[in-house]
């Protein structure tokens, strides 16, 4: 039988970084809510959460990398949301945000989980930050606190 390992669900002691676009608040401040709802759920201290605003999903990219790289967090969590319009401009953004994100998490090492809505509608957005499909920063919130718990010790001991 396969051994598995992995994170539990507890935020004790940790400090937790989050990322979030002012561009599309209407949304992004609702994935916000549904992410700190969830820390606080999980045992984040109120004052070991940290919020930085930036202007719009591009602008997420360079909040990750300052805050995964300052070595004061456990994890750092981005949220925004890109709405498809008439033009190509989702498809540069969504793309260089979605590599960048990812990137940050590589170089420093640290959980940088991706909470970005990338939708063709505002109704997909609106469902995806707490309406009908659940809220996803609550989902990016609990899969931080999941990576941030991960047992790798133990996998050196198995055989």
């Amino acid at each position: 039988m396969a051994r598995i390992a992995e994170g539990k669900m507890d935020g004790s002691g940790k400090r937790i970084g989050l990322i979030v676009s002012r561009f599309n608040n209407a949304i992004t401040d609702r994935l916000l809510e549904g992410a700190l709802d969830c820390l606080r759920r999980h045992g984040v201290e109120e004052n070991r959460m940290h919020v930085l605003r930036v202007p719009g999903a591009f602008e997420i990219a360079h909040g990750a990398r300052k805050l995964a790289g300052s070595g004061r967090y456990d994890a750092v969590i981005c949220l925004g949301a890109i709405i498809r319009g008439s033009t190509p401009h989702f498809d540069y953004i969504s793309g260089e945000v979605t590599r960048a994100v990812g990137r940050a998490g590589e170089e420093s090492g640290l959980p940088v989980i991706y909470g970005l809505l990338t939708t063709d509608t505002i109704e997909q957005a609106v469902e995806r930050s707490g309406v009908k499909l659940g809220n996803k920063g609550w989902e990016a919130a609990l899969a931080a606190l999941e990576m941030t718990n991960l047992p790798i010790e133990d996998l050196a001991s198995w055989d």
